[in-house]
């Protein structure tokens, strides 16, 4: 019997194939990374667009209150181009003034509307020291009031806030309608 010989083959990869399965996992982790990126951009939105939610719904609370407290008549109930007290066009948002109601020819501008992001060195929240991202002037506030035309004592309000921050520009409107009858 004639005995057999093995050619002894050597396993490995060619310097072709490394380089092809380098830039094949090159191209996965940078899709990773662009993945990752967009999604700290869209939370960084959604903190935004949370604030602007509560701004605005806090806008149409105050408005509801004056009018169940009478702090205004109906009459006030409306956009300063029709004779009532709100301002009308953006704003920048302020501290409501004497009146409590924001978008009033008294809003203090000298107070600006910021939002308390963490507690300062004392780690205590509440205190003088806390860490304030203002609102303004990235953040404007529309107050709109318009009398419903097929019911009479029936307004839409709609409160609207804009903004640009860090070169993103979002709006969030809410809606509602109120009458004269509390």
């Amino acid at each position: 019997m004639k005995a057999l010989t093995r050619r002894a083959t050597k396993n490995g990869f060619t310097l072709l194939e490394c380089m092809v399965a380098m830039a094949v996992l090159s191209l996965g982790i940078l899709s990773l990374v662009s993945v990752f990126t967009q999604g700290l951009k869209n939370s960084a939105q959604a903190q935004i667009q949370f604030i602007a939610q509560q701004k605005a719904r806090e806008a149409m609370e105050t408005i509801f209150t004056a009018r169940n407290t009478q702090i205004l008549t109906w009459g006030q109930i409306k956009n300063v181009s029709q004779g009532g007290v709100f301002t009308d066009g953006p704003q920048s948002l302020c501290d409501p003034g004497p009146d409590g109601l924001y978008g009033t020819a008294d809003d203090n501008c000298a107070i600006v509307a910021s939002i308390i992001v963490g507690p300062g060195p004392d780690k205590i929240f509440g205190t003088s020291d806390d860490q304030a991202i203002p609102l303004n002037p990235w953040m404007k506030r529309t107050i709109t009031i318009t009398p419903d035309p097929n019911i009479a004592n029936l307004n839409r309000i709609t409160v609207t806030i804009t903004w640009t921050y860090e070169g993103q520009a979002g709006s969030f409107s809410v809606n509602s309608f109120i009458s004269n009858y509390s």
